[in-house]
């Protein structure tokens, strides 16, 4: 595979499901949605390389933070095949596995009481950013599974996206916040909470 074809050079790409020879606009819905996946994953990537470096786990039943990041990197990847218009989906039991990671979690955190202004460790504000790069990816998700836009009308590049795929994108913000919460927690920085003064 070429690094480079020039065929994007006037503004458009294809994806998985195009028809043969027909192209779609880079400032499509469908584009804005892959390219937010990509960014929340490739910010991923570099949370993980902190993770690695912090050495920390969930739990003494729970893998590394750096092998739960890359797992949660594969399920995008799962994501953005199926919005670029694959068959693949995220498979229910990958759910499972982040709530029972979120459920664990908790259980060794104080209760949340209150947002928390973003910073502390390294690690968790990395975290924090990843959560919100998947928030917006999320949103964008969400705009093109919606077959009606708001005019009315039936949206040409709307997407059948599965059910627990739009789960997985919503845990996902969940188990990003979990975790940065947990790394401040292990490194006995005290959360700090918005005065609004």
């Amino acid at each position: 595979m070429a690094l480079f074809t020039g065929k994007g050079d006037g503004g458009t790409t294809r994806i998985f499901d195009t028809e043969q020879g027909k192209r779609i606009s880079k400032a499509s819905p469908v584009a804005e949605a892959l390219g937010s996946l990509d960014e929340v994953n490739s910010f991923l990537g570099l949370a993980k390389v902190e993770a690695k470096r912090r050495g920390l786990y969930v739990g003494s039943e729970h893998p590394s933070f750096e092998h739960i990041i890359h797992e949660l990197q594969e399920g995008l990847f799962i994501i953005q095949a199926e919005v670029a218009g694959t068959l693949k989906s995220i498979k229910p039991e990958k759910i499972v596995w982040m709530e029972d990671i979120i459920n664990t979690i908790e259980k060794d955190l104080p209760p949340i009481t209150t947002f928390f202004i973003s910073g502390g460790t390294r690690l968790a504000t990395l975290l924090d950013v990843s959560r919100t790069l998947a928030r917006r990816a999320e949103r964008r998700v969400v705009e093109v599974r919606e077959p009606v836009g708001i005019d009315g009308k039936i949206k040409e590049d709307w997407r059948k996206v599965n059910e627990f795929s739009m789960k997985y994108l919503n845990r996902l913000s969940s188990i990003l916040y979990a975790l940065a919460r947990l790394s401040n927690y292990k490194s006995g920085i005290k959360e700090s909470a918005p005065t609004y003064e």
